[in-house]
């Protein structure tokens, strides 16, 4: 095992880092094996916050509207990362949205993890199951909120420790951080005839945005372009 990581966890506002976007990044550093420093923010994802994120996370419009949006925290959290491994509960997950973000900020984040679901996979029984929270109570690891990033990061560091500590002689390299891999190119901004396009026909059929149309990508804007017109037809 490794005993220097950031264990770090993302709320977002859906599951494709291609259309969805970072909504609180909540990290724990940890140095031989214990926690030496916390890092929390909550993300302005420039974009509606569903209710079943809501509902799910506890974390609303309102709590977001004057909060940084990613560009200005990322530079800071992947300084404090500097070059640890990250681990995480799906660590696949989070890595693919914080790559995504960190290329269109003009950053680069290649980093290797280590997956706590991977662990539980491996060493739990079939029948149980694998999520967080239930990985936690199979191994009687302390949690506190569930679905709030910060909370998460912590529990799947603990976690860790008590897989480690459980199962660590069965198969000492499966602790070890593996290499990540997300092979994406950097999103180009939005060209002013896509958004006068769509402007015009939000207007035309009386449609409201979700997402703020400044902060759209080329193919965000195509893609959403592209539904308006399947659903409700061009502009006549």
């Amino acid at each position: 095992m490794t005993d220097r990581y950031t264990a770090l966890d993302l709320e977002t506002t859906g599951l494709d880092p291609k259309t969805d976007r970072i909504l609180e990044i909540g990290a724990v550093f940890v140095e031989n094996g214990r926690e030496a420093g916390s890092f929390s923010r909550l993300v302005n994802p420039r974009r509606e916050i569903t209710e079943k994120v809501t509902e799910l996370t506890g974390i609303t419009g309102q709590m977001v509207e004057n909060c940084p949006d990613i560009s200005q925290i990322l530079p800071e959290f992947l300084e404090l990362c500097g070059d640890s491994p990250i681990l995480g509960h799906n660590i696949l997950f989070d890595f693919r949205f914080l790559k995504r973000a960190a290329l269109n900020c003009g950053l680069t984040f290649e980093r290797s993890g280590i997956d706590t679901l991977a662990l539980c996979r491996k060493f739990m029984p079939a029948g149980e199951k694998k999520n967080l929270q239930a990985a936690c109570r199979y191994f009687q690891v302390e949690t506190e909120r569930a679905h709030r990033a910060l909370d998460d990061a912590r529990a799947a560091h603990r976690l860790y420790q008590k897989l480690a500590l459980n199962c660590g002689m069965e198969d000492g390299d499966a602790f070890s951080p593996k290499p990540l891999e997300y092979k994406i190119k950097r999103e180009q901004p939005a060209s002013k005839r896509q958004k006068e396009l769509l402007r015009d026909l939000l207007k035309y059929h009386k449609i409201t945005l979700s997402a703020q149309m400044d902060d759209l990508s080329r193919n965000e804007i195509a893609r959403i372009t592209d539904k308006i017109i399947s659903k409700y037809g061009r502009i006549l």
